[in-house]
């Protein structure tokens, strides 16, 4: 089993990476998390023991696809998990439940709480022993000693996977349960780790919970933002480092040790270096494209491979403007506020494919946080107009996470491109330093999504940060994970002397055992070598794949 701690994540982008998990690994996963304030619905939600409006109290209210009633998943709670094989047959799905509360009993003994099964009412509990018929009624008042749930249990088995786990409460706010009954149990109290004295924190829980379920690969998402102390930096900044202070700080909280990063101005390895060929294929692209007011990431991005792929006809048009509202520790691309959307642009974009013969087109975009839908309503009308205009072409998207909003994803699937790229980019540990307004969870959540609309899935992630092989691994089984088709790995390389530093130089043998290994997880095409970008070779690597599909 491997074991992911994916910080706190909204219900249904959780919902998302779960079903495609279930749907497309063969393997056990454990995900941990801590949701937004959410109430969630089980198959058997009794609509009386929802007793306010969830909105009217500032929690998000979802219908999930689990068995039981009516819980609340929020911030002090440790949520898991389990998506794995179940072993079918008499018993199977009580046993799965068994297993599940087994675990959460052990971990509470582990921090002094005594917690049991409760005959007749799911879950785990404490204070059962102590439980007798003649108790006095009150059984909310400050002296109640007897029966109190401190974790809930609902799962989903199908097809012999198992869906949904369990809420253990480590600090919760109790005082968001008395909006429902929780679980359909009026008659006994919810309670804390905290309540019954334990001080302990959801890193220190989650631990637990990992070592009582064996898992042997385990990633995290960094528990900080940043240290709290940010002297050090300080004062490395006032020595002349040019890199922002919270961005170094950032490294340092996911455990990357930042004074023995590269200098900016050493010298690139051999395999680095790229010659600069101005031929008349590049000449005639950039002509077209300043003609057009058309911008590429090639450009705005400084990727090494611009004159290797403007040459052979091959570019990555850049859409909804040339500014970003994200300001990600690896990228060039302007962060300026931005300027309207252009109306006339997939028009244009759609002109240039035509006037350059493109096969294969690639479109991009800057993260437009500012629009409603994210921009994805200029991806589906660039998507029609270069498929109205070059019926023949292929169309491939790398986009944005839209922030996560289901409906504005689902504009861009709904435009069917031929390839749906959204990239990872780096390993669990380093999300929050490496692209602090995106998560690890969402874009698995957008590629599982993705390939749950029925579309060849690609994504990518960069080295050189800070991150080892296994974490690279991880990161590449928990895209595998969720059914992406394409992967690609390459060489982070820092734009400025205010990104992220490098860390370190991958090897080309050291690109080749990952591309050995990535390939034995059973992607259609890998694309891994030092200079590789996410649209490096995007035509032969989306033929290998169709043809794999076929």
């Amino acid at each position: 089993m491997r074991a992911r701690w994916l910080g706190r994540v909204p219900y249904e982008e959780c919902l998302a990476l779960m079903r495609g998990l279930w749907e497309h690994d063969e393997t056990d996963a454990l995900l941990l998390v801590e949701h937004p304030p959410t109430y969630t619905l089980g198959v058997r939600t009794d609509p009386a023991n929802i007793l306010v409006s969830p909105e009217s109290v500032g929690a998000a209210c979802v219908r999930a696809d689990r068995g039981g009633d009516v819980t609340f998943h929020g911030p002090g709670q440790l949520v898991g998990y389990p998506i794995m094989n179940v072993a079918m047959g008499t018993g199977a799905i009580p046993n799965h439940v068994h297993w599940i509360e087994q675990v959460l009993i052990d971990v509470l003994g582990e921090f002094g709480l005594a917690a049991s099964r409760f005959d007749g009412y799911p879950g785990v509990w404490v204070g059962v022993a102590d439980f007798a018929p003649t108790h006095p009624p009150d059984l909310f008042g400050p002296a109640y000693g007897g029966p109190r749930k401190i974790a809930a249990i609902g799962v989903r088995v199908s097809r012999g996977r198992s869906m949904h786990g369990f809420a253990l409460n480590v600090h919760t706010d109790l005082s968001w349960f008395d909006h429902i009954v929780p679980c359909g149990i009026a008659e006994f109290p919810v309670t804390t780790m905290a309540a019954e004295g334990v001080d302990v924190s959801l890193r220190e829980v989650a631990d637990a919970v990992v070592r009582r379920v064996g898992a042997t690969d385990r990633a995290d998402v960094a528990w900080q933002h940043r240290p709290d102390d940010l002297a050090a930096f300080s004062r490395a900044h006032a020595e002349g480092s040019s890199a922002p202070v919270r961005l170094l700080g950032r490294l340092n909280a996911a455990g990357v040790d930042t004074t023995t990063a590269l200098p900016v101005d050493q010298r690139k390895p051999s395999w680095l270096r790229v010659k600069a060929d101005f031929g008349p294929e590049y000449q005639a692209l950039r002509k077209t494209l300043r003609d057009r007011s058309l911008v590429t990431v090639c450009e705005e991005a400084g990727c090494p491979n611009i004159y290797e792929c403007w040459n052979d006809g091959t570019a990555t048009f850049m859409i909804n403007g040339s500014r970003c509202t994200r300001a990600c520790g690896f990228c060039l691309v302007d962060t300026r506020k931005p300027e309207p959307l252009d109306a006339d642009e997939p028009r244009r974009v759609a002109e240039a494919t035509v006037e350059l013969g493109l096969k294969h087109v690639v479109i991009t975009c800057v993260a437009r946080d500012d629009l409603a839908d994210g921009g994805a309503g200029a991806f589906a009308a660039t998507i029609a107009a270069v498929r109205a205009a070059s019926p023949g072409t292929n169309v491939e998207v790398l986009i944005s996470d839209c922030k996560g909003d289901a409906a504005s994803l689902q504009t861009i699937f709904d435009a069917r491109p031929d390839v749906l790229n959204h990239n990872l980019e780096t390993v669990a540990r380093l999300q929050r330093a490496v692209r602090p307004s995106a998560g690890y969870a969402r874009s698995l959540a957008v590629l599982a999504r993705a390939k749950k609309a029925g579309l060849m899935t690609k994504s990518g992630v960069m080295v050189g940060l800070g991150e080892t092989h296994d974490e690279v691994m991880g990161a590449l089984r928990d895209l595998r994970g969720v059914g992406v088709d394409v992967v690609t790995v390459g060489q982070y390389l820092r734009p400025t002397a205010h990104h992220l530093p490098v860390a370190r130089w991958w090897t080309p043998e050291e690109f080749a055992t990952l591309r050995a290994e990535a390939e034995q997880l059973g992607f259609a095409h890998v694309e891994c070598s030092p200079l590789t970008r996410s649209s490096y070779h995007a035509r032969s690597a989306a033929d290998a794949a169709m043809v794999v599909a076929r």
